[in-house]
């Protein structure tokens, strides 16, 4: 693991929990989080240099998990080094940088996969089931939202220059839910970015992101820190029907990591609460094991999350001149 930051522990409990993998090494900065890693997994080799790390021999897949801003170049080293990689979210800032780790990868016959975990996160899987099963019919019209009204914290996700901004922090989970649900070709997108209240941080207060599909439908994405009032989770009309994902009310002021309540609504005015699907935790890793070990295809691609990229790097190129719609530069 290079980076033991805030999602290390997820990812040790998974490596310990699916057969094929054993974490043999972690490089971090800070003396702290070395220890922490250590809680979980005693016998781990510790480094402070990670390049080192890289070229211990210790290893074959490396999971990075360093700001986003870095993620290009560790992933390099290590593509480079013939390591197989996981990446967390975003894959890069551009998709110039995805294109390059994609032909590096492809060149060395290495895995190169980012870790869309919100892709597997209870209320999701239902909610795409209930899609898949034709429970509302096709769906023309997909709304998803997070976020309230609150101080932004002052870590790197908040800084723009790290993080990509709140289009790409936010965005690298919900854009590629979007596309995961609505499988047609991407025409345009636009977006618009609000500076209006936390001058302490550079990520924009409220973004909005809009996707146009060729056959018509659309999707909206927003990230918000001055929401008052919070739009659901999920909103998604379909020809027959409907699904809203509302916000767990005991949640507080922190709901983004319960799983939403989703109602089924019919078009006989009929409506029910559908309960999450049970979601194993570690399905992510196991696709991992069985693609190396057996070249069982993931269920989340490299190619989908270079396609996340660049809707939200369009969407960053709208927001620069108030909305304006850009043509994403799109492989799928």
């Amino acid at each position: 693991m290079l980076a033991y930051g805030a999602i290390g522990d997820e990812h040790s409990r998974a490596i310990s929990a699916v057969e094929g993998l054993r974490l043999t090494a972690v490089a971090d900065t800070n003396p702290d989080r070395l220890s922490a890693a250590k809680i979980l997994a005693p016998d781990v080799t510790t480094f402070t240099d990670s390049i080192q790390m890289l070229d211990s021999g210790l290893i074959d897949l490396v999971i990075i998990s360093t700001p986003p801003n870095s993620h290009y170049n560790w992933a390099k080293e290590s593509l480079n080094r013939g390591l197989n990689v996981i990446l967390e979210k975003p894959m890069a800032l551009t998709v110039e940088q995805c294109d390059e780790l994609m032909e590096v990868a492809a060149s060395k016959n290495l895995l190169l996969v980012v870790y869309q975990n919100r892709r597997f996160d209870a209320d999701f899987i239902t909610m795409k089931k209930l899609i898949d099963d034709g429970a509302i019919g096709e769906v023309f019209s997909y709304e998803s939202f997070v976020g309230g009204y609150s101080k932004p914290c002052s870590y790197w996700h908040s800084d723009a220059e790290v993080s990509g901004g709140a289009i790409f922090d936010w965005g690298s989970h919900f854009i590629d839910q979007i596309l995961a649900i609505i499988p047609s070709k991407v025409d345009t997108v636009s977006a618009v970015n609000q500076k209006r209240v936390w001058n302490h941080v550079t990520n924009a207060d409220h973004a909005d992101v809009s996707i146009m599909f060729s056959d018509g439908a659309r999707a909206t994405f927003t990230n918000s820190d001055l929401a008052a009032a919070r739009k659901p989770k999920f909103y998604v009309l379909g020809t027959t029907g409907a699904i809203i994902g509302n916000w767990d009310p005991v949640a507080g002021s922190a709901p983004a990591d319960l799983p939403a309540i989703l109602t089924v609504y019919r078009s006989d005015g009929t409506h029910e609460v559908v309960p999450n699907s049970h979601a194993d935790p570690y399905s992510f890793h196991q696709g991992v094991v069985s693609y190396l070990n057996y070249d069982t295809p993931m269920s989340v691609t490299t190619r989908q999350s270079r396609d996340v990229v660049a809707i939200m790097q369009a969407a960053e190129e709208s927001a620069q001149s108030n909305g304006r719609s850009v043509t994403p530069l799109m492989i799928q």
